[in-house]
């Protein structure tokens, strides 16, 4: 499995795009410094998503950034993604290591203890854990973790620790701090005029913490 650097992760959003194409915002997104992209689209159909994803790894692969896709292992294996995410309520994680093979990338949404060291037995190669701070995105998210519930699953498992939920430039350097190993974001990015300029921001924003504990 190559090493994969999460600091930016982006994930998709239609909505946020608004009239945009997707594929010229993540584009945008990866210039500024976005360093994985998450194709989620929940409403959208096989084919659809089949095209889009196509479009989007168009733009992701030649830039050697990793392409994820939400939920739709079928999609995942069709278009030949880097990898699948799957949360809670989706296929069990276990399920969905056994049908991506050993290469492709497994990403498990965790938001206690317990969820992410099963996702760590069932064989997932990175958590994304939240939600940290509150998000409109998710209307179905529980409670926020906080910080101390994001900084108790990184000392909990060994897999890199994504954060999720409400993640600002304000916020991120906190979430980083205390051991995740990158943000994944949507509207700061997806739907901002140019999302080349919040991507570069967080990228910079991120590192300082790391700089400051070495």
């Amino acid at each position: 499995m190559r090493t994969i650097d999460w600091s930016v992760y982006i994930v998709t959003d239609e909505r946020a795009a608004g009239e945009r194409a997707l594929p010229e915002v993540v584009r945008a997104a990866i210039q500024g410094g976005a360093t994985a992209v998450q194709l989620r689209a929940k409403v959208a159909g096989t084919r659809e998503m089949v095209a889009l994803g196509q479009a989007l790894l168009a733009v992701t692969r030649p830039a050697g950034v990793p392409l994820i896709v939400n939920d739709r292992l079928d999609v995942a294996l069709a278009i030949d993604a880097d990898g699948a995410h799957v949360g809670q309520d989706d296929m069990p994680a276990a399920m969905a290591r056994r049908l991506l093979g050993p290469e492709r990338i497994l990403g498990v949404s965790a938001e206690t203890v317990a969820q992410a060291q099963q996702a760590e037995r069932d064989g997932a190669d990175y958590l994304g854990v939240g939600d940290v701070f509150g998000t409109p995105s998710k209307p179905d998210a529980g409670p926020p973790i906080g910080v101390d519930g994001l900084a108790a699953i990184v000392r909990a498992v060994p897999l890199p620790v994504v954060a999720i939920g409400g993640i600002t430039l304000e916020n991120a350097p906190a979430v980083i701090a205390v051991g995740a190993v990158g943000v994944a974001v949507i509207s700061a990015v997806v739907g901002a005029a140019d999302p080349a300029a919040p991507a570069r921001q967080l990228r910079e924003r991120i590192s300082l913490p790391r700089h400051s504990q070495t």
